[in-house]
C-alpha cells in the first residue's frame, strides 16, 4: 500500500508543479497550448478552448507548454514576447507551488501533534560546564548565524563544526545576548540532555500550527542546500544520493515499520511529513541555475531583461536552447546513475 502512496505522491507532486505554470500562465492572459502529466503517446487526451490536456503512458515527468516558449511565433499571447515580470512570475509558480503543497502537507501532520519543541532551555545540568552561562528560560536564537525554531536545530549547527567553537545569540529577560567564539563540546548530562541543556516544548494552538508549519518548510530548505554543500564539498558522496526509486522504497520502509510499531494513522502521518520534505526539495532543487530547469530559465530571464536595458539586444533564443538540451542530456545521464545507485542497494538488501 506504501508503494502505491509514494508513487501516487509523486505524480501529485508532478502535477502540482506543472499546475503552477499552468495557473500563473492563465492568469496572466499567456496561452497554453498543453498541459500534460507523463511522457510519451498519449494515453487520454482531451481539447479545451485553446489548452490540450492530456495523460501519456511513461509516468516521468510532465509539461506546461506555452505558445511561443521556444521563440516569436507572431502571437500576441505568446510567451516569449512576454514582458520579463510576466515570465518570471510564471517560471517560479511551479516552484512556488511545490513549497506551498509542503507547507499545507505540514499543517496536516502538525495538527496532530501534541506540541512543539522550542529552543527554550527548560533546565541546566548543574555539573555541565555550560551551567554558568545558560540558564532556564533562556531562548538560543541562533547557532554560527543559523536561525534556530526547534532544539533539533541547536544540536545540528553544534554538531557541524570542526573546532567545536560557535558564535551563539540568546535572548534572555527580553535582551539579546551574544556569545562569540563560545567553545562547545559535547556533554551528555543527565537524562540524555544534549550538552547538558533541556529543552522546553509550546503547546500546539491553531496559531502555532501554521507557524511551526512555515518554520519546518524553511528548515527543509536549509536541509537541502546543508545537504548540496556537503556534495560539493566531498562530505557526501554520489553514491549517496537517492533517485525516485530510492525514496519510494524509503516511503515504503517507514509507512511499513510505522505501522507495525505504532500504528496505521502514525504511519501515513510519518509518511506525510517525507513527502512534504519532497515537496520543498523539489521546490529547491528546481530553482537552481542548472540548464534545463526553472532556476536556469529564470537566469535566462534576468539576463535577457538587463541585456535589453544596457545593449539592446538579448542572448540569441538557440543558444539558450543548446545549453537546456546539453543540462537535460547530462541531467538524464545523471538520473541514470542516481537510479543504478538506488537499485543495486535494493538488490543488496
Amino acid at each position: 500500500m506504501f508503494l502505491i502512496i509514494a508513487i501516487l505522491a509523486f505524480c501529485v507532486l508532478i502535477i502540482v508543479h506543472e499546475l503552477g505554470h499552468y495557473t500563473a500562465g492563465k492568469l496572466l492572459n499567456v496561452r497554453v497550448n498543453e498541459f500534460s502529466f507523463g511522457m510519451g503517446p498519449a494515453i487520454w487526451k482531451k481539447q479545451g478552448k485553446e489548452t490540450l490536456y492530456a495523460v501519456r503512458c511513461l509516468p516521468i515527468g510532465g509539461y506546461c507548454a506555452f505558445e511561443g516558449e521556444d521563440g516569436d511565433t507572431g502571437d500576441p499571447r505568446g510567451y516569449a514576447v512576454q514582458a520579463w515580470w510576466k515570465k518570471c512570475i510564471i517560471l517560479v509558480a511551479g516552484c512556488a507551488a511545490n513549497f506551498l503543497l509542503g507547507f499545507l502537507i505540514l499543517c496536516v501532520v502538525f495538527f496532530q501533534a501534541w506540541g512543539f519543541n522550542t529552543t527554550v532551555i527548560d533546565t541546566v545540568d548543574p555539573e555541565s560546564p555550560y551551567a554558568e552561562d545558560f540558564q532556564p528560560g533562556d531562548e538560543i536564537i541562533s547557532v554560527d548565524g543559523h536561525r534556530t525554531w526547534f532544539s533539533g536545530n541547536v544540536s545540528l549547527y553544534l554538531s557541524r563544526s570542526a573546532t567545536g567553537v560557535h558564535d551563539i545569540v540568546l535572548e534572555r529577560g527580553g535582551e539579546r545576548v551574544e556569545l562569540e567564539n563560545y567553545a562547545f563540546t559535547p556533554y551528555e548530562g543527565e537524562n540524555g540532555m544534549t550538552y547538558g541543556l533541556g529543552f522546553g516544548a509550546t503547546e500546539r494552538t491553531f496559531f502555532n500550527t501554521f507557524k511551526y508549519s512555515f518554520y519546518s518548510a524553511l528548515d527543509f530548505v536549509r536541509q537541502v542546500w546543508i545537504v548540496l554543500c556537503d556534495l560539493v564539498s566531498g562530505l557526501v558522496g554520489l553514491d549517496e544520493m537517492a533517485g525516485v526509486v530510492g525514496i519510494v522504497d524509503l516511503i515504503n520502509d517507514v509507512g511499513n515499520s510505522t505501522a507495525e510499531s505504532s500504528g496505521m494513522g502514525v504511519a501515513l502521518m510519518d509518511v506525510a511529513y517525507l513527502v512534504a520534505f519532497i515537496a520543498v526539495n523539489l521546490a529547491v532543487m528546481n530553482m537552481l541555475p542548472i540548464p534545463a530547469l526553472d532556476g536556469c530559465r529564470l537566469l535566462f530571464v534576468l539576463l535577457n531583461a538587463l541585456m535589453m536595458l544596457v545593449a539592446r539586444r538579448r542572448i540569441p533564443d538557440r543558444y539558450e536552447g543548446y545549453i537546456h538540451a546539453a543540462g537535460m542530456v547530462c541531467m538524464l545521464a545523471l538520473m541514470v546513475v542516481i537510479m543504478y545507485n538506488d537499485i543495486s542497494r535494493l538488490i543488496v538488501q
